[in-house]
């Protein structure tokens, strides 16, 4: 799952007006793309204490008219999904996801696989060790990149018990989630050591299902970069070379909006 089709020329005419190079608008005419998001239904998943999304006809079938016609309203909590978080989630006066610049959430993609360690132990923290261990390999973050981490969870979407670690609902399931996150100390060294433009990863939150601070976000989000939740797909990319589109909801004032990620690779 996951290929999409897109007229190059309609990329290459955002990222020419985004002054990005003339040539990696040029490459997006050979290549392919991966869909990074996961269907809003039903069975998305959200926080145990959050709305979930909800899907009402308004109208569906042939009017008197004589014609088709079908509309519906929809209603969700900003966080769920595929979704952004912006800084204000968890920063006072730090950017709301109608402030994100377009460009901070567009660029080239790196991503940092610790399916392995996160399949023995699904409250597995990312550390610096770990981007160190991929920069061994791959060479330093380079500035202006997005970051997204692999822990394998997306493979788990829709079952909220492995996914998560629970199925239940309301305050007293949050003690019972358990998945993999970012440890505080990764995100400081992030902060400190690295200019990347966001961060992303396929689990619910950017913190370990058991963090109680949020303290990852807390770190990230004060120095207003941005984080995105419950990613699809992102086996589907290569460590370097793909280029992310990340394009929320524009809520004014929001904390953060269901998100459409995409992914291009080139050739």
């Amino acid at each position: 799952m996951g290929h999409i089709t897109i007229k190059a020329w309609t990329i290459a005419a955002l990222l020419t007006a985004m002054s990005l190079r003339p040539a990696a608008a040029q490459d997006l005419s050979k290549g392919h793309w991966v869909d990074l998001s996961h269907t809003f239904s039903e069975e998305t998943i959200y926080w145990p204490t959050a709305t979930g999304f909800t899907h009402e006809t308004v109208f569906r079938g042939m009017t008197e008219k004589g014609y088709y016609y079908s509309a519906y309203n929809f209603s969700a909590a900003e966080h769920g999904g595929t979704h952004v978080d912006a800084p204000v989630h968890f920063a006072e006066g730090r950017k709301s996801v109608d402030e994100i610049p377009v460009d901070q959430l567009i660029g080239p993609v790196v991503v940092i696989d610790v399916t392995a360690k996160a399949k023995s132990d699904r409250d597995y923290r990312v550390g610096p060790a770990d981007f160190i261990a991929w920069e061994k390999e791959h060479g330093e973050l380079a500035a202006g990149v997005i970051v997204l981490i692999n822990t394998g969870s997306s493979h788990f979407w829709p079952d909220k018990e492995t996914y998560m670690g629970t199925s239940k609902r309301g305050e007293e399931a949050v003690s019972e989630l358990h998945f993999p996150g970012l440890a505080p100390e990764a995100a400081k060294w992030l902060v400190e050591n690295r200019n990347i433009k966001a961060i992303g990863l396929d689990t619910p939150s950017i913190d370990y299902g058991q963090s109680t601070f949020f303290e990852s976000h807390r770190i990230l989000f004060d120095s207003n970069i941005p984080a995105l939740e419950n990613v699809a797909n992102v086996d589907q990319l290569p460590a370097t070379g793909a280029t992310l589109f990340a394009l929320p909801m524009k809520i004014e004032g929001g904390s953060g909006g269901p998100t459409r990620i995409v992914a291009f690779i080139p050739e």
